[in-house]
């Protein structure tokens, strides 16, 4: 596994972790209170005005962690790529097999013929 792969495994294992841990503080708020022991939410009036924020903000951040996620997966599924160098020898050895291109016959034969147009 290249260095990459591993930044992208590492960026989608905190994305995937983060969207779990925050949709659970968003859909399970007592539990949390209980784990905290402090209530976050005091006024039932304010839980409207809250969740009326809430719900978009957890859309937006839930998309954004999964576009993040998405990265992560390319960077660790996608082979690393060759060495320069690697890549540079197999260009010289195409150039090698490959034989210079010779004139074609009729070709040659135009450009050896004088021009008949001139007169």
């Amino acid at each position: 596994m290249s260095k990459d792969q591993a930044i992208g495994g590492a960026i989608l294992a905190v994305c995937v972790i983060v969207a779990i841990a925050y949709a659970f503080i968003v859909i399970f708020p007592d539990t949390v209170n209980s784990l905290i022991g402090k209530p976050i939410i005091n006024d039932v009036g304010n839980t409207v005005r809250i969740y009326a924020v809430l719900i978009p903000v957890f859309i937006a951040f839930i998309a954004i962690l999964l576009i993040g996620a998405w990265i992560g997966w390319t960077m660790a599924t996608t082979p690393p790529p060759k060495p320069i160098e690697e890549i540079t020898n197999e260009m010289e050895d195409k150039k090698e097999e490959t034989p210079v291109d010779q004139p074609s016959s009729e070709a040659a034969a135009n450009s050896a013929a004088p021009d008949k147009k001139k007169k």
